[in-house]
């Protein structure tokens, strides 16, 4: 048996938020494939069902965000699991919207619900990370993930959250590079967070290390030096001078 588990905070008033997309990753899997009704167990709402042949375990802990670890370990020690049988769904601020990442291991970076679950269980365990966007100061940060979705960011988050489910099973055989493939196909004009839309206005590389173009700009124009500010003299002794340097044109 594996766990899938979708972290969020639960209860109507926080159904909708950012901090809320690991939920509605887990409901799109419960939604796409054959899992039994949810049901309370674990301190968490629990379906059972299977994936590619292999039995699967969805989990929403109910504990709120900051305990998840409660739960999900819960969950791993009745079924005598190990960390490296469970993927945890969950937002990510550091990645553009729309952005997904997968790892076994690492840091919390400042998630609550990871560090509860690291706490719990250890890092040893998948990580798909859904990038939900920054926004550009710290001050903003509990505001926007505890923000709802707006509707432009459905343009986004409901494709993606398809495709989730349309190819979870590829996490099953650890094809984790396939996985983020096909979600990146899914969702090709994903927006950037304002954080990164203020770093290539300021000059900086983008997310994927690119370098910004300005308007307009085609590749071969931006590598062209730009031309001289002053026109240079055609007759004179600036004109003579620059033509004994540089022959006659």
């Amino acid at each position: 048996m594996l766990v899938f588990a979708g972290l969020g905070n639960p209860g109507a008033r926080y159904a909708k938020n950012r901090h809320n997309v690991g939920f509605m990753a887990a409901d799109a899997i419960h939604r796409r494939h054959s899992f039994s009704p949810w049901s309370k167990k674990f301190q968490a709402e629990i379906a059972e069902g299977k994936l590619g042949g292999e039995k699967v375990l969805l989990v929403k802990p109910q504990t709120f965000m900051n305990l998840s670890g409660q739960a999900v370990g819960e969950a791993l020690r009745f079924y005598k699991l190990s960390p490296g049988d469970l993927t945890v769904f969950y937002d990510e601020i550091d990645l553009a919207p729309g952005k997904v990442r997968v790892k076994i291991g690492g840091g919390a970076g400042g998630h609550n619900g990871i560090r509860s679950l690291d706490g719990h269980l250890g890092q040893e365990y998948r990580r798909v990370r859904i990038g939900v966007g920054h926004p550009g100061v710290k001050e903003m940060v509990m505001p926007h993930v505890l923000g709802d979705f707006s509707k432009a960011d459905h343009e986004w988050l409901d494709p993606l959250l398809e495709a989730l489910a349309d190819n979870v099973d590829l996490l099953l055989t650890s094809d984790d590079n396939g996985f983020m493939n096909k979600l990146s196909l899914a969702v090709p004009g994903a927006a950037k967070s304002p954080r990164a839309k203020a770093n290539q206005a300021a000059g900086e590389p983008s997310s994927d290390g690119t370098q910004p173009k300005g308007k307009g700009q085609s590749h071969i124009r931006q590598a062209r030096p730009h031309g001289p500010s002053v026109k240079v003299p055609e007759s004179g002794p600036m004109a003579a001078m620059l033509k004994k340097l540089f022959g006659k044109e």
